[in-house]
């Protein structure tokens, strides 16, 4: 197998606030070179690097706002979310936890701090991205996925290097937790220092790591550190990634839909008419109901 070559490293932009519980780095689709085509179907990186937040007896977060035509996956490393939509999903994530929502055809959500957590406040760090629908399941039924960590597919390394979470797609033989529309493989790959993970993965497939937590050492050449991301060139199938002190890496590979991309806010679609649709039924209550 031919080994993939590093395309660039992204260091975080300025934070932004997504309401007011989620202040957050956009890598996908804001930062140069990595726009939605470029990270097809990866559509939407916003990272929330380790932040603390004081104690509220108002739980922080977003509001209720509309979603169709994509996936939203949110991956918690330290805090807790409480999600509801109205198809009915919902739930609380915590800390190792992914919760996985598909809008599809319209959904009406709003994600707040758990209201817990919220009263005593914390370290809060989480990933959110999107992931495109292909052109015939936009207008699916839209469907709630609840991954929590105790039943994540693992696989463990040898010599204890550490472990990798398959959330979706495959790592060595061993299936992840989530269906998924198009093929996609999503790991969180949790290294003890020195320890070393290869990944082998199409080349075709476009393919990024955002270091969570720690310093690797990117293809032996390479050194990246936490909150950074480096995206890979589809020129290979083979990369190696070492931790040099203990380490938490996102792994995100995806098979480009290579369709057309029409997106505005909170839809995203294959053409402009299909967005006037979405903004038609949303305004006129065909997402249905949920109360703030």
């Amino acid at each position: 197998m031919k080994p993939r070559t590093i395309e660039m490293i992204a260091t975080p932009s300025a934070p932004h606030f997504v309401g007011d519980g989620f202040r957050v780095h956009n890598f996908i689709p804001s930062y140069p070179r990595m726009d939605m085509k470029r990270m097809d179907p990866f559509i939407m990186l916003d990272y929330n690097a380790k932040f603390e937040f004081p104690p509220s007896e108002r739980p922080k977060g977003v509001s209720v706002h509309p979603h169709r035509g994509f996936e939203t996956v949110t991956i918690a490393y330290h805090g807790k979310v409480e999600h509801h939509d109205s198809s009915g999903g919902g739930g609380i994530i915590g800390e190792g936890d992914v919760q996985w929502m598909t809008a599809a055809s319209g959904v009406l959500h709003k994600e707040y701090h758990e209201t817990q957590w919220s009263k005593k406040g914390g370290v809060f760090q989480m990933v959110q991205l999107w992931v495109n629908l292909p052109a015939k399941d936009k207008m699916s039924r839209p469907k709630y996925q609840s991954i929590v960590n105790s039943e994540m597919a693992k696989v463990g390394l040898a010599d204890n290097a550490g472990t990798v979470e398959v959330i979706a797609g495959e790592y060595k033989g061993i299936k992840g937790s989530a269906d998924t529309f198009s093929p996609l493989h999503i790991y969180n790959a949790r290294l003890n220092k020195g320890g070393k993970a290869e990944f082998q993965l199409p080349s075709d497939f476009n393919t990024a790591l955002l270091i969570i937590e720690g310093e690797i050492l990117l293809n032996e050449t390479e050194t990246v550190a936490a909150d950074n991301l480096a995206l890979m060139a589809n020129d290979g199938e083979d990369f190696t990634v070492e931790a040099t002190e203990n380490a938490v890496v996102l792994v995100l590979s995806g098979a480009p839909l290579n369709e057309p991309i029409a997106a505005h806010g909170p839809f995203v679609m294959n053409t402009h008419q299909e967005l006037v649709e979405a903004f038609n039924d949303f305004n006129t209550g065909k997402f249905g109901y949920l109360e703030d």
